[in-house]
């Protein structure tokens, strides 16, 4: 077996916040990749998002990663977007 180690690269990433200038800031930084956001009735709930990536193909916005209130939103090398749980963003990314 060959091992490989990640490179070091520099990504911009945001935590999602379900408040209006948490999501309106969460469709600009994510350029239009943003479905539905949506809280369940029950006040204990965490809020949701549909985030598309590289993986869903492209034109019509196909939805695969739902993001939950307080994830990180990361974009990647090529431009693209994806949620990431708190902890392991923890583990991988430090501020630059």
């Amino acid at each position: 077996m060959t091992q490989y180690r990640k490179k070091p690269v520099v990504i911009d990433a945001m935590r999602f916040e379900y408040t209006k200038e948490g999501v309106d800031e969460l469709r600009s930084f994510c350029l239009g990749q943003v479905g539905r956001v949506s809280k369940d009735r029950r006040p204990e709930a965490k809020a949701e998002a549909e985030i598309a990536t590289l993986e869903d193909g492209s034109g019509e916005l196909r939805v695969k990663h739902i993001a939950t209130e307080g994830d990180w939103i990361i974009k990647g090398v090529a431009g693209e977007f994806y949620p990431c749980k708190p902890d392991i963003f923890e583990a991988t990314y430090e501020k630059a």
